[in-house]
């Protein structure tokens, strides 16, 4: 297991390789929801098994469903997961008062579709969640499910909240609002086939809602009948080793990942053409070019040709932590130039020197520093243990690129089991 604080030695020599992505948890959490609404059982093939899919999986077992985990031979992060479907029913309820209690962890995804999807049940259910969960934002998919009839009890609108299932209700409709996220559509969405409801979305133009398209063309494509799906591997991970390509070229490296995320899924896809393949442009948007991968190229941006605006940043305040100010403020101790305006982070190039990296428990900052680790010296990173969360073997495949990763504390070089979360 990884200590908790960790020193990235960046590669000597020449890098050559390629790196196997695991699933996509984004697809993974939205296909385990879909399987348990299935009429037979499902197989999700090269799913994702980290924190936030275990907690999914573990959320449908306490349910009432059978979920089976097998090994999956190609990638030690993914796994093969059959869901035993029951056609819409969900098997275990409580009571008003004593309702089912279920922990989301720190899942997003969980935390949004089991809102909508334990409405479905006949009984009372108790989502909650860490601490940060209770900060994350609720309130406008809980009045999106009240328009449709269901009771959501909760003093602030957010996790720790009951849902009182009223099973389908056939033609029920709401409104929602996505402008703080789009998991909000998506959690409706993912249950409207059994719930009978109509949802119509606001907040938000088409072309910025790249999550909840991904979420239409899962409902459009999947096996309800029973079956097999196979899970596409994560573009929001395969960015990591993009900007490692990115920053190794001018060794005359090159890193490659596989399989390569191509359906047009996943908004992240965008990183190889936008970021890899063309120019440094003057400006990134959030809503338009690039969703958790502007993380990445964000944290490029000091070692880019020329300046760069990363715009329309607001979602990534609400998020695993207050990502705008911890990317801005972890970027300054590297001795970056950067500027936070509104909604707009302003970066300079220029040198960059390691320094002692808070990650805030969140796996993306985690990620995003240890990559850099690969061409700055000295990054030394706190709990880099949180990238369980979505990638628990991140720093396994960053040693395989040749970097060296020590325990800090004791400046033993981590390898094997060490280096997984």
């Amino acid at each position: 297991m990884l200590p908790d604080l960790i020193e990235i030695v960046p590669p000597v020599g020449k890098v050559d390789t390629t790196v196997v992505l695991p699933g996509s948890k984004s697809i993974t959490n939205r296909a385990l929801i879909l399987a348990a609404l299935a009429s037979a059982p499902v197989t999700l093939r090269g799913a994702l098994w980290s924190e936030d899919t275990h907690a999914m999986a573990t959320c449908l077992e306490r349910l009432g469903f059978v979920v089976k985990v097998a090994p999956d031979p190609a990638e030690p992060a993914n796994c093969s997961i059959t869901v035993e479907g029951r056609g819409g029913i969900i098997p275990n309820a409580g009571t008003p008062d004593r309702p089912l209690e279920l922990f989301v962890e720190n899942a997003g995804t969980a935390a949004r579709f089991l809102s909508a999807f334990v409405c479905l049940g006949r009984g009372s259910y108790r989502l909650d969640g860490i601490k940060r969960m209770h900060d994350r934002p609720q309130e406008a998919l809980f009045k999106a499910l009240r328009q449709l009839g269901y009771r959501i009890d909760s003093d602030t609108d957010r996790l720790p909240a009951v849902f009182h299932g009223g099973g389908p209700l056939p033609g029920a409709t709401c409104s929602v609002s996505v402008a703080e996220s789009s998991q909000f559509a998506s959690a409706l969405l993912l249950s409207a086939r059994v719930g009978g409801w109509a949802v119509s979305v606001t907040g938000a133009n088409e072309d910025e809602l790249p999550y909840v398209d991904m979420t239409r063309q899962l409902i459009a494509e999947f096996p309800f009948n029973g079956g097999t799906y196979d899970i596409e591997a994560d573009a929001s991970g395969a960015s990591y080793f993009w900007g490692a390509d990115w920053l190794l070229r001018g060794q005359g490296g090159h890193v490659g990942v596989t399989p390569v995320p191509k359906s047009g899924m996943q908004a992240d896809q965008k990183f190889l053409d936008l970021v890899l393949q063309q120019p440094w442009r003057p400006a990134y948007s959030r809503q338009t070019d690039l969703a958790d991968s502007i993380m990445t190229a964000i944290v490029l941006a000091p070692l880019a040709p020329s300046p760069t605006d990363f715009t329309e940043l607001g979602r990534l305040r609400v998020q695993e932590c207050e990502r705008v100010k911890a990317l801005r403020d972890e970027l300054t101790k590297c001795g970056a130039k950067v500027a936070e305006t509104g909604d707009t982070l302003h970066i300079q190039p220029g040198a960059l020197h390691g320094a002692e990296i808070e990650t805030y428990n969140d796996h993306r900052v985690a990620m995003c520093f240890g990559m850099l680790g690969l061409k700055v010296p000295g990054m030394r990173l706190r709990n880099p243990g949180c990238v369980r969360k979505t990638f628990p073997n991140f720093f396994a495949k960053l040693a395989s690129l040749g970097a060296v990763i020590n325990d800090a504390a004791t400046g033993r070089r981590l390898e094997g089991d060490d280096l997984l979360a």
